[in-house]
């Protein structure tokens, strides 16, 4: 009888610790430890971030453990991220991994965090069978830190064929909602208030750059100036003051916001796929969470004939199942890591 194939997956790119357990390409737990210390501070603080994962790096792996009903001595292999993401925090979860693989005598196999999010698509939780796309397939990877269109053509054959030349969608979210006054992370705020309010109620400018890339910078601008132009039109310094005179103000800028930003990455996919001919469509990363986005890539699969692929909201965010099913199609394929390998911070897939 062949042997289970059992792989134990760590992922600590940012702020979130976790660990994930799958037997032969089956998710059996997914466990996240989530740092809320950061919220004081409008972003995640480097530092804070890699000490929260020292402290929860082996209590998340214990618990993955016990809910899959796994022993340490039936791993196969142990997946961790690589990168891109905090070096701190990707040290803490590198060197547990690698401590862990060595002491059990098992492989050890390095995951790149942008190919897990795309790989979310194929995870198979247990007794919740997903339909996944098939390859060639477009995906729209967003996060905080990353906007892009990837052309997948196999789980290790992917190329970047669009990105943002300066800031993520995320990104401009995040700030954008820092702005108005809104807790960290901004990007679920927006989507709460934007089903409040009116999108046609602001205009902000969109970028005109060629072929598939990407631009947030002049938009977050333009979201500024407009709060600018409205503070000194009617007389006050502050958002909060331009709340009260004008009704319903954050929830139509908000509204407003949002719209462009989903409008300006679908443009692009919908070029993309146009010209690639390519109707396997998916989207990936934290910001494919955001109910405006999914709703746009229902639509736009509607109007023209595209297969979507949209992820559960619990493989959005960073998480340690996306970077099991990612190591167990590297397991199949003898594609280990050797133990002198290190992370990396920037992004590359």
């Amino acid at each position: 009888m062949n042997k289970d194939i059992v792989i134990l997956a760590i992922e600590s790119s940012c702020d979130d610790t976790s660990a994930a357990v799958i037997r032969n390409g089956i998710l059996l737990s997914n466990v996240t430890a989530s740092q809320k210390v950061h919220e004081e501070f409008g972003g995640v603080v480097p530092e804070l971030a890699s000490r929260a994962h020292q402290l929860n790096i082996v209590p998340v792996v214990d618990t993955a453990l016990r809910r899959a009903g796994v022993r340490k001595m039936d791993l196969s292999a142990i997946a961790f991220t690589r990168g891109p993401g905090l070096l701190g925090s990707l040290l803490v979860g590198t060197s547990f991994a690698k401590g862990m693989a060595l002491s059990l005598g098992i492989p050890l196999i390095d995951v790149n965090h942008l190919q897990g999010h795309i790989m979310a698509h194929f995870v198979q939780p247990e007794g919740e069978p997903l339909k996944h796309p098939t390859f060639p397939f477009l995906c729209l990877l967003v996060s905080g830190g990353n906007s892009q269109i990837v052309k997948v053509e196999g789980y290790n054959r992917m190329s970047i064929i669009g990105q943002t030349i300066d800031d993520a969608a995320g990104e401009a979210f995040d700030k954008c909602a820092k702005v108005i006054g809104l807790p960290y992370p901004g990007g679920p705020w927006i989507d709460k208030l934007a089903k409040l309010g009116n999108k046609d109620a602001y205009h902000f400018a969109e970028p005109n750059l060629p072929a598939y890339d990407y631009s947030f910078s002049g938009l977050k601008t333009s979201f500024l100036y407009t709060i600018r132009d409205l503070m000194k039109a009617h007389g006050v310094d502050s958002v909060e003051a331009l709340s009260e005179r004008i009704p319903n103000f954050k929830e139509d800028l908000c509204a407003s916001l949002q719209y462009t930003i989903i409008d300006v990455l679908m443009k692009k996919l919908k070029k993309a796929a146009k010209e690639l001919n390519i109707n396997q469509v998916a989207v990936a990363g934290g910001v494919s969470a955001n109910s405006g986005l999914r709703d746009a890539f229902i639509d736009y699969g509607k109007r023209y004939k595209w297969d979507v692929f949209i992820p559960p909201f619990s493989f959005t965010t960073d998480n340690a199942a996306m970077i099991c099913q990612a190591g167990y199609f590297k397991y199949l394929d003898n594609d280990f890591c050797a133990i002198d390998e290190v992370p990396f911070a920037k992004t590359r897939i």
